[in-house]
């Protein structure tokens, strides 16, 4: 399936997998949603998340993290890895100073490459054997990935799937290997083939942990920027929308970006075309070639406890307000 052409979802051959949804935008809607996929979440705990550039205007509140995590999972530690381009963020030093710039210093976050590199084996892909990843992913026994779902200039859209493909692979060699070529340069390799790259990192890290990852998308303030580009961000044009959390991956990223594609044109087109111009739609159907999860599903609403359409979810969205 090509990464830029649509698949409504009457049309695609897949089994169904159950998303719970929320629309309450908060810490207690994040942990009403956790709670519905935490079933095999223990002993020493890891979040993923986007710690954000500084100042960065739209990542999730660490506000919000830290309510989450005083009353929910106490034994946890945020992750994260340096970046590959040139930034607040590219050595350890300068990590540490933007997360504290963005009040990420309520709990312990673990540099996971600061100590070095560990290859964590890739079973099945094409582009992989291997995938490099910061040593330390290595301490913990479950990994809860809590994810800004938006936008990304490279990948079309920044889901759960980037979360950890990106944001576990090392900063000069992991990245490296889904980023470029050799000899060809940094950002070398060709939109498809970035997302199978990309995919098959994700596939690494969470055939790690097994049955001990959970996943949680949040869609608010989604602009058609990554949080790595921080203050520089494009404005944010797309409404909010909520809380989606599954044991699913591939089936969460997709509702995720169905929603974005259910939504009226004025809601949803900005976004909709960054997707389709990166071919960002291969993320989905690679997960699924890679049996990492379905590309259809069924969304409960937490709050009434049935079952909900995306027709009803985007039917009365509010426009975009800080």
């Amino acid at each position: 399936m090509k990464g830029n052409v649509y698949i409504p979802f009457n049309e695609r051959n897949s089994e169904e997998s159950v998303i719970y949804f929320t629309r309450d935008l908060s810490p207690e809607g994040l942990k009403k949603a956790y709670e519905k996929v935490n079933e095999n979440i223990d002993g020493n705990i890891a979040i993923k998340l986007h710690t954000g550039e500084q100042h960065g205007p739209n990542i999730i509140p660490s506000s919000w993290i830290k309510e989450f995590i005083q009353d929910e999972c106490k034994n946890v530690t945020i992750i994260e890895t340096n970046t590959y381009y040139e930034g607040d963020r590219d050595t350890t030093e300068k990590h540490r100073k933007t997360l504290e710039v963005n009040g990420w210093n309520f709990c312990p976050v673990d540099i996971i490459d600061e100590n070095g590199t560990v290859n964590l084996p890739v079973m099945g892909g094409k582009h992989f054997n291997y995938m490099s990843v910061g040593k330390n992913i290595t301490k913990y026994d479950s990994l809860i990935t809590l994810t800004h779902f938006k936008g990304h200039t490279m990948g079309g859209f920044g889901g759960s799937n980037k979360n950890i493909g990106i944001g576990c692979a090392d900063a000069k060699v992991g990245k490296a290997m889904i980023h470029s070529n050799p000899g060809e340069g940094q950002w070398s390799v060709n939109e498809e083939e970035f997302m199978e790259r990309m995919t098959e990192s994700t596939k690494a890290t969470i055939d790690h942990f097994k049955e001990k990852v959970t996943f949680i998308n949040v869609m608010r303030n989604m602009s058609v920027s990554c949080d790595c580009e921080g203050v520089s961000a494009e404005p944010v044009v797309t409404p909010n929308v909520g809380i989606l959390a599954s044991r699913d991956i591939c089936a969460l990223d997709t509702a995720c970006v169905d929603i974005v594609f259910a939504m009226k044109d004025s809601d949803g087109k900005t976004l909709q075309e960054r997707i389709l111009s990166r071919h960002g739609l291969r993320q989905l159907s690679y997960m699924h070639e890679l049996k990492m999860g379905n590309t259809k599903y069924k969304i409960i609403d937490i709050d009434s406890n049935k079952k909900i359409t995306l027709a009803e979810i985007t039917a009365d969205l509010k426009p975009f307000s800080n």
